[in-house]
């Protein structure tokens, strides 16, 4: 299997309001950027959208490690998940699960991918370089939304 590193983040700029997913993945010598955005979204949205579009982007199964600065994000899947399917897609508060198509995208991604994944939580703007790569990346996804990109 091939050695993947990936640096997700997403941006929004009020929340709701416009926002965008940025990504930087590694294989080797090689790089690839990948970034876009959407209007009258959230935060949270945008953080689960880089890293549905990163593992898309993965072509065959690979062993990966995937660095984010969203706890929601990173608990979710590795945790919250099994839960909420159990009871439907609902939360412990019986409430519905919020942004329910994408945790069902980003678990049909995981599930059905073959990648082993290692969920790594870096703090976000605190100079790490991958994860201020894609940072930048999503606030590029934030001004082609607004059709300034």
């Amino acid at each position: 299997m091939n050695h993947v590193e990936i640096y997700t983040d997403g941006a929004c700029k009020g929340n709701p309001g416009p926002g965008g997913w940025g990504v930087v993945l590694k294989s080797g010598t090689l790089e690839k950027e990948l970034f876009g955005g959407e209007l009258g979204t959230t935060n949270n949205r945008m953080e689960m959208m880089a890293v549905i579009e990163a593992l898309s982007a993965l072509k065959q199964p690979c062993e990966v490690t995937l660095y984010l600065d969203s706890e929601y994000v990173r608990k979710g899947i590795t945790e919250w998940i099994r839960g909420w399917k159990a009871r439907g897609w609902q939360t412990a508060a019986k409430q519905p699960v919020k942004n329910v198509e994408l945790w069902q995208r980003l678990d049909a991604l995981v599930a059905n991918g073959g990648h082993k994944i290692d969920w790594r939580w870096v703090r976000g703007h605190a100079g790490n370089p991958g994860n201020e790569r894609a940072d930048m990346l999503a606030n590029r996804g934030v001004d082609k939304a607004l059709g300034r990109a």
